[in-house]
């Protein structure tokens, strides 16, 4: 039996269901391209460092003779340089996307939020 049957007070049938006001802006054209925005830029970013590490991983469980190697007469091995570069990269990305949100995506986000807020929704 449908909710029709016993008198409640739901929507019409066949109208659906009623939307929230989250679904009306998760399905606007401009939440999807803030969305697009974000992956174009979050996406590539990370697929890059994961490639990053997993090749720090591998060379150091499967090539410890290259990652043993001292540069020069130091005790500073590959390892330790690739180790270190680790972080470097983790702050270097992290850098480069609080600026990219800064200047490209809060603005947006910003905006869509006051327009949501003035529609009364």
């Amino acid at each position: 039996m449908s909710t029709t049957d016993h008198g409640s007070s739901g929507p019409p049938a066949g109208a659906g269901p009623s939307r929230t006001p989250y679904e009306d802006v998760r399905d606007s054209p401009e939440f999807q391209a803030l969305r697009r925005r974000f992956r174009r830029f979050v996406l590539p970013l990370s697929a890059f460092f994961l490639v990053w590490y997993a090749t720090y991983v591998l060379l150091a469980a499967y090539a410890p003779e290259f990652m043993s190697t001292r540069i020069g007469d130091s005790n500073i091995t590959v390892g330790l340089l690739f180790g270190l570069g680790q972080f470097v990269s983790t702050f270097a990305i992290t850098t480069a996307y609080v600026r990219w949100a800064n200047r490209h995506f809060d603005p947006a986000a910003e905006e869509l939020r006051h327009r949501v807020e003035r529609s009364g929704r």
